[in-house]
């Protein structure tokens, strides 16, 4: 089992990292999903490229996994309501120009599914083997 979660932890890292990526290669594509009263919308998108940088790095080292696995779980709740906006107007993928509707409702609906699986691959943390050890 522990396998397992170590193959889903990197895996889910690793995806994260990408996402981030995507932030500056089609960061017009993310700056449409933010309504129109948002101010900075490119920035805001070069913000939430760094820290999914920053929280998959943060998940791969077992002194900051459990901090960073809730961390993350924060971040996807405060990126939902873009995700919810874009589904909600229509605004295609950041990749495309055009995406069909039931496409775009799958990201919030994943979401839920996101956070579990960034909390049940990040649980065990260096503090927690350590203490393990101790005992």
């Amino acid at each position: 089992m522990k396998i397992i979660r170590l193959l889903g932890l990197y895996l889910f890292s690793i995806s994260f990292f990408t996402a981030g990526v995507t932030h500056f290669i089609y960061d017009r594509g993310y700056a449409e999903m933010l309504p129109e009263w948002v101010p900075l919308k490119l920035e805001l998108v070069y913000i939430t490229g760094i820290t999914e940088w920053l929280l998959a790095l943060l998940l791969i080292f077992p002194q900051t996994r459990r901090a960073a696995g809730f961390a993350t779980s924060a971040f996807l709740l405060l990126v939902l309501p873009a995700n919810i906006y874009a589904a909600i107007h229509g605004v295609p993928a950041p990749w495309s120009n055009e995406t069909p509707l039931a496409v775009l409702w799958l990201r919030p609906l994943f979401q839920p599914l996101l956070i579990w699986w960034v909390l049940a691959v990040s649980k065990h943390s260096y503090q927690a083997n350590v203490s393990d050890k101790i005992e």
